[in-house]
């Protein structure tokens, strides 16, 4: 069954340009969405899993604070975790506990068994990547940017209506979901409703959709493509 809303439009909100947003994770996703959402104008704080001194490149380039990864999410309007699967439980408990209430916690990480994580059993017996990674932290999360290579995340971001845009599919459930969806068209793409998190298997690694450049037909078409069953070299 296709998701939810799949083949329907989504209704264009206007995000807020002075959001506090906090991203655990400073890596090519990380960085690049440091990058862009401060470029946007908003109050971005970033962490990686070492001291805040380390990120003072990257703050002295975008005019991010570098803080403590417990201290990334404190009163923030959205959360981002881009780490490596691996590492997600060894976040601290509690680590998006201090956003503000009803804050959308996106996750944009990959279970890659094979060629960095190692084998997950929870999710080799089926739960759904993304579900996996909310019961760690202890929060529901939204799933995006997962799909898409990094150098196009930072420089094929276009304005809406440009014909051809990249559209990115957004995975979840919940009120935040619209700030979500706004915020990925902030950022160049049109968003993509892909339904609710337990259909965010449709955009895992090995899935029609993943790291394809797709417009927004093509990536409903590729979201309803895509079947449950793990591809062979995305599997522990």
């Amino acid at each position: 069954m296709a998701p939810t809303r799949s083949g329907n439009a989504v209704p264009r909100g206007r995000v807020a340009a002075d959001m506090r947003i906090g991203i655990i994770g400073a890596g090519h996703i990380g960085g690049t969405l440091t990058r862009k959402l401060a470029e946007l104008g908003h109050e971005v704080r970033v962490a990686n899993s070492r001291a805040p001194e380390t990120l003072a490149d990257l703050a002295a380039e975008t005019g991010a604070t570098p803080v403590w990864a417990a201290d990334a999410a404190t009163d923030a309007d959205v959360v981002i975790v881009s780490i490596p699967q691996k590492n997600v439980p060894d976040l601290a408990p509690g680590i998006v506990a201090k956003a503000k209430d009803g804050a959308p916690v996106i996750e944009t990480n990959n279970y890659y068994p094979q060629q960095r994580d190692g084998r997950i059993d929870a999710i080799e017996n089926g739960t759904v990547e993304s579900v996996w990674v909310g019961e760690q932290i202890g929060s529901p999360v939204f799933k995006v940017f997962n799909g898409i290579f990094w150098k196009h995340l930072l420089e094929r971001g276009v304005p809406a209506g440009t014909p051809g845009r990249i559209a990115l599919p957004v995975a979840g459930d919940g009120p935040g979901k619209q700030t979500v969806l706004d915020l990925v068209d902030a950022l160049g793409f049109d968003p993509v409703d892909a339904g609710p998190l337990a259909e965010s298997w449709r955009q895992q690694p090995g899935t029609p959709v993943y790291g394809k450049d797709f417009d927004a037909d093509g990536v409903r078409a590729a979201l309803a493509q895509a079947s449950p069953e793990r591809p062979a070299e995305f599997s522990g």
